[in-house]
């Protein structure tokens, strides 16, 4: 059961919320809020699993409420707002999702959707180092990192488990991540740049926009021009590198998995499967 707060300065729009939530069997509301300071207050006391958050409050702003509550702390947020300006701003602060007023109730479940599955990960202990992640320098976070090993598809009333291994690779389908098996092509909801902070960089090269290759299923890399690279994969597939990941590229060919770091480098090498 996943505790929900509601904070909103319009009581027909908490009335509103509230009234979506009712047929959720997993969400429960453990309150409501008018106003900035009082959800501030009851954020700390109650510690929800989600909140929706109107922007536009008088005294302190959806913004300004985040702001007091302490990083480790913060609960997966879905703002609320008559005002789609805000938009970019909500996720420049790595709001879940928002919502606009009059709220669409299709548009609703939607997002919801988008937190049952953000809650799995932050129950498991990874939404909140991956917002820890985001929310400070790189070199200044020095915990140690815990990369996804498996992942669970669902597929009508089944529920398949793939394992990050016998992917070869994946491609960015919108909302959806494409991880293609030798068996099968799997749909993931969850978009590429998500996807790729869970996976091991030392498995999974992203070489384009939307490609992510793992290296155990990889043959060959070769330069084909100044900041292009051709990969070749156990089953002679190919994909090219795009230019803007040519950095990426430089730093895999210097220091190639499975390989030590002095051994002599030619135009490609090969045997690149994790040892």
């Amino acid at each position: 059961m996943y505790r929900v707060l509601i904070i909103d300065d319009e009581p027909l729009a908490r009335r509103g919320v509230a009234a979506l939530l009712g047929d959720q069997v997993d969400m429960q509301v453990v309150g409501e809020c008018g106003d900035g300071y009082e959800a501030a207050s009851r954020i700390r006391e109650c510690g929800p699993d989600l909140i929706f958050l109107d922007i536009q409050m008088p005294g302190m702003s959806g913004f300004d409420v985040l702001r007091q509550i302490p990083r480790e702390n913060l609960p997966l947020t879905i703002f609320l707002t008559a005002y789609d300006e805000f938009a970019v701003r909500a996720f420049d602060i790595h709001a879940l999702d928002y919502l606009l007023k009059p709220i669409d109730e299709e548009r609703f479940v939607d997002a919801l959707r988008h937190a049952r599955h953000a809650l799995t990960f932050h129950n498991e202990g990874q939404f909140e180092r991956r917002l820890r992640a985001l929310l400070t320098p790189r070199e200044h976070n020095d915990e140690p990192q815990r990369f996804a090993d498996r992942f669970s598809i669902r597929t009508g009333s089944r529920l398949v488990i793939v394992s990050a291994q016998e992917i070869e690779w994946i491609e960015a389908m919108g909302d959806y991540a494409g991880l293609h098996t030798p068996q099968k092509t799997h749909l993931l909801r969850e978009s590429l740049n998500e996807l790729a902070l869970r996976l091991d960089p030392k498995q999974f090269v992203r070489v384009h926009r939307s490609i992510l290759l793992n290296l155990a299923h990889v043959r060959t890399i070769e330069r084909t021009s100044p900041g292009r690279y051709l990969f070749t994969l156990n089953d002679g597939q190919h994909y090219v590198s795009g230019r803007n990941y040519s950095r990426q590229m430089r730093e895999l060919l210097s220091n190639p998995v499975g390989r030590p770091q002095q051994e002599p480098r030619g135009k490609y090498f090969s045997g690149t499967s994790r040892q």
